[in-house]
């Protein structure tokens, strides 16, 4: 198809026509917010380079996923700032966690919001890493037991979901076979498959307090340059029974969701991260940008890229976006 015979503008002449043939459409169905519960009573601490979001107390967190679950929002993804750490992460699968507590909160007046919770260990420890420690080495497989604990606490509070993100080898298995055991079988893994060791992590780790205490998680987290290694991580997740698969970042790495999605016919989530939020934060701040466009138009290409749903700290601004479309 050639000018003159085709023009493409014929179709971009006004929003209905604009409307009918769009390829890609974003919903917020596709919406899942990230939030962080800490102990104590009446909290809520904002974090500087994430605005709008805050450390909560349990009750808080109700409240806020009560607004997100009123502006249609299907799930949120709970992390947990505990007030005490230890080098096994003990308060990670404590019964009264700080997120097996806001869990049980949650999903007791929100009824109908769906909770999945961050199954890790680096909130818990006393060294910030995801796994246990052994002579400065963080080891694979003595971390495997207690992550598979972790989830199980998780599932015992009532989370509908649990999403490990520890990049382990095997932990998805490990967390299968002790759901399955005990009962939870039709509690399904969103595993942070393809999860990167990237410089836009760094506003989480000071909102979570999580960031390591000692060198890096280059040893764990995948290397930003590899793209191939990505398919195996998803491959290995998915024969282990993992039921959703994440990409972690997401715009930085949208290649990397359009390569799974290629690869997998599994629901692919993807991860808009702290540092990807922080940056349109800033620049519309400082005038440099429209940060509402920028926002819905970083959203629809992650969903353009495959993705089929979005853990993203502009949920409930998109959902409000979304609601005046």
């Amino acid at each position: 198809m050639l000018f003159p015979d085709y023009r493409p503008r014929r179709l971009r002449q006004n929003e209905n026509f604009r409307r009918m043939i769009r390829e890609t459409k974003l919903s917020v169905d596709d919406l899942i917010l990230p939030m962080f519960s800490v102990e104590g009573k009446g909290v809520r601490n904002p974090i500087a380079s994430m605005p709008g979001h805050y450390q909560l107390s349990v009750e808080n967190v109700v409240k806020e996923a009560k607004v997100a679950c009123d502006l249609g929002i299907p799930s949120v993804m709970l992390f947990g700032i505990p007030d005490r750490k230890d080098a096994l992460a003990t308060s990670a699968y404590a019964k009264d966690g700080i997120v097996q507590k806001t869990v049980r909160a949650v999903k007791k007046k929100v009824k109908d919001l769906l909770v999945i919770t961050d199954v890790c260990l680096c909130e818990y420890t006393d060294h910030g890493h995801c796994g246990v420690v052994q002579d400065g080495i963080i080891d694979n497989d003595a971390s495997l037991d207690l992550l598979a604990r972790t989830a199980l606490s998780h599932a015992q509070a009532g989370a509908d979901m649990v999403a490990p993100s520890d990049m382990m080898d095997g932990r998805i298995a490990e967390i299968r076979d002790l759901l399955d055991q005990n009962g939870f079988e039709s509690t399904p893994i969103m595993s942070y498959a393809a999860k990167y060791c990237s410089a836009f992590y760094y506003p989480f780790r000071q909102a979570a307090e999580s960031a390591p205490k000692f060198g890096d998680r280059r040893t764990y987290q995948m290397d930003p340059a590899n793209s191939l290694e990505a398919i195996r991580e998803v491959a290995m997740d998915v024969e282990e029974g993992a039921d959703v698969i994440m990409v972690k970042p997401a715009l930085a790495y949208l290649d990397i969701i359009c390569r799974v999605r290629e690869e997998i016919d599994l629901p692919i989530a993807a991860y808009n991260v702290s540092g990807e939020f922080a940056m349109i934060k800033a620049a519309d701040k400082l005038g440099w940008l429209d940060g509402k466009k920028v926002m819905m138009e970083s959203l629809i290409a992650i969903k353009r890229a495959g993705a089929d749903m979005i853990l993203t700290y502009f949920a409930k601004e998109a959902a409000r976006e979304l609601q005046r479309d």
